[in-house]
């Protein structure tokens, strides 16, 4: 494979980490090769003959912004040593069995940055490797594996957000964007998750029921995109979060019209939805604060008939 023309901004005052990647999908693959490509040593964890084709032939990635890259990595199938960064990309459906391969004494000095889709796994998280050590994140990309060790790459953008204070997690986004990354941390965490989950219960809840790529969903089913978006903000505002809704439907413009969420692959491909952590999240949360929200109520529904999610 060719190496991209597009470099990462590295800089030299920042030391490698050691970072750990649980779950080297789609956007934990696609990650964990920028920051192998830009320094750092990448620990991939996963099942075993995964592991095995990581530790022969590395990482490969197509990707529109970074373009094409074969990036050796380390892969292993539990975390035997302290990390100085532990990012969690499994789906939800596989996030209770995966923790067993990361024991909470080998990131007492680390930190643990979830990137994954839904409002509820924090606590969770929090619980297995203690409060000060995980970080609430979200990335916005569209990034799918299509076999073990290779990914594909398909938005022009790869961004995450952090919550917490810039002076603890400042130097985590300087090495995130000196591996190619957009990041910066804000101050909300709860406005940082429901933001994305505003963004991506609608992209997820229509693309999989009706079949369609987001642009095929913008052209042809605006009205009900809409009208979700703003359900999903409502319950959002309940919980404490301000979020805008004409900047959550703008987004929807940034993604390349043959754009298919995560949710409508797995389910084309048969297996299990992260419906419940998405979908059942939004419902659970309107229940407790007393929003209507029917359009979400009947896609979720819906799904779940079908998909037994």
């Amino acid at each position: 494979m060719t190496t991209s023309p597009v470099r990462p901004d590295t800089d030299a005052a920042t030391p490698p980490w050691t970072v750990a990647v649980l779950g080297p999908g789609g956007v934990g693959g696609l990650l964990a090769a920028l920051l192998a490509r830009a320094g750092h040593r990448v620990i991939c964890l996963a099942g075993p003959a995964t592991a095995a084709t990581l530790r022969e032939d590395g990482l490969r990635v197509r990707s529109a912004q970074f373009g094409d890259l074969s990036v050796p990595v380390e892969a292993a199938t539990e975390l035997r040593e302290p990390v100085d960064l532990c990012l969690v990309t499994v789906k939800g459906t596989h996030l209770a069995a995966a923790l067993e391969k990361v024991p909470r004494q080998m990131l007492d000095e680390g930190l643990v940055l979830p990137l994954l889709n839904g409002v509820e796994h924090l606590a969770g998280l929090r619980r297995h490797f203690g409060e000060c050590r995980v970080v609430a994140g979200v990335v916005r990309v569209e990034s799918t594996r299509v076999a073990p060790g290779a990914v594909e790459h398909g938005s022009p953008f790869t961004e995450i957000d952090v919550a917490g204070p810039a002076e603890r997690l400042g130097e985590l986004c300087d090495a995130l964007r000196a591996a190619g990354v957009t990041a910066q941390v804000v101050g909300d965490e709860s406005a940082l998750l429901w933001t994305k989950l505003a963004f991506l219960a609608p992209f997820a809840l229509l693309t999989t029921w009706y079949g369609m790529t987001i642009g095929d969903v913008r052209a042809k089913r605006r009205a009900e995109l809409s009208a979700l978006v703003r359900e999903a903000a409502a319950v959002g505002e309940a919980c404490g979060a301000s979020i805008d809704v004409t900047r959550s439907l703008a987004l929807y413009e940034a993604f390349p019209r043959g754009a298919r969420s995560s949710m409508q692959r797995d389910a084309e491909a048969g297996r299990p939805l992260e419906l419940d952590a998405i979908g059942g999240a939004l419902l659970r949360a309107a229940r407790r604060h007393g929003v209507s929200v029917p359009l979400a109520t009947r896609l979720v529904t819906d799904l779940r008939r079908r998909h037994g999610s």
